[in-house]
């Protein structure tokens, strides 16, 4: 499937900034499940100090604000080929070991209620165990936008009940690697039935299985991804994959409009 996609990120201020640094990973890969047929990179308002893969292989740039500008707008624009191989995307790769996705984060320490869980899924083959997982999260989470945010961990969505892709992959994440499974953050965007606009992109999870690699299980949609799915960024959690992320100084008030289309 080809997929023709825009995200056009846009902030604007009341005030000069004094100063503002920015991190993108906004620039997708070609891949066993993707081929990036065509990608521009457009940016107002800012410069473009340094460009670099990451630890976890993610296209990275670092923008740089300073005085005048009263807005700072990023588009991304282009198209990528994708393929449907039931979520499976194969070998690990990258700079990182497996064992880093093993590893705990403030985001996705487990608790009580993760553990409990986890002590509570049925027997049976790695996936059926993932794909048990994910079934369980559905029933205990539910997607209601504006109930979380970026600060809210794995263990206070499940408290919660509620949450978005974000938190649903974060629960997942937290769970399947108390259960022995190297797992990560997947960052990206989602054709929607019926939609074309959307107000974010999209998170989804992937668990490394022996035999068949990383497995990718979207728990929002209790699939595990198809050809309607792009990959941008990996990592161990939200924080490590976020489209936009950065800091600021001054008093400036900031506004955020954020426009996503995606569409065949």
């Amino acid at each position: 499937m080809l997929l023709k996609i825009t995200h056009r990120t846009e902030y604007s201020y009341d005030a000069p900034v004094s100063y503002a640094l920015q991190r993108l990973r906004l620039v997708p890969s070609s891949g066993p499940l993707q081929t990036v047929r065509s990608w521009n990179l457009a940016i107002e308002g800012a410069r473009e100090e340094v460009k670099f893969p990451d630890h976890f292989g993610n296209d990275t740039r670092l923008l740089s604000v300073e005085g005048a500008p009263h807005a700072i707008v990023v588009e991304v624009s282009g198209e990528v080929e994708t393929s449907d191989k039931a979520g499976i995307h194969g070998p690990h790769t990258g700079f990182a070991p497996l064992w880093v996705f093993r590893q705990e984060t403030a985001l996705t320490a487990a608790g009580d209620g993760i553990r409990a869980m986890t002590a509570a899924l049925p027997d049976g083959s790695e996936l059926d165990r993932l794909h048990g997982l994910m079934a369980a999260i559905t029933g205990k989470v539910a997607y209601t936008p504006g109930t979380t945010g970026i600060e809210t961990s794995a263990e206070e969505a499940l408290a919660l009940g509620a949450g978005v892709c974000q938190d649903h992959s974060h629960v997942f994440i937290s769970a399947a690697r108390v259960i022995g499974f190297p797992a990560r953050y997947v960052s990206g965007y989602l054709m929607m039935n019926g939609t074309i606009e959307q107000a974010a992109s999209h998170a989804w999870a992937e668990a490394y299985v022996n035999g068949l690699g990383w497995v990718a299980f979207d728990v929002a949609n209790g699939i595990s991804p198809d050809e309607r799915y792009v990959r941008v960024a990996t990592g161990r959690d939200y924080r490590d994959a976020a489209p936009v992320s950065g800091i600021r100084l001054g008093q400036a008030q900031e506004a955020l409009a954020v426009t996503i289309t995606v569409e065949q």
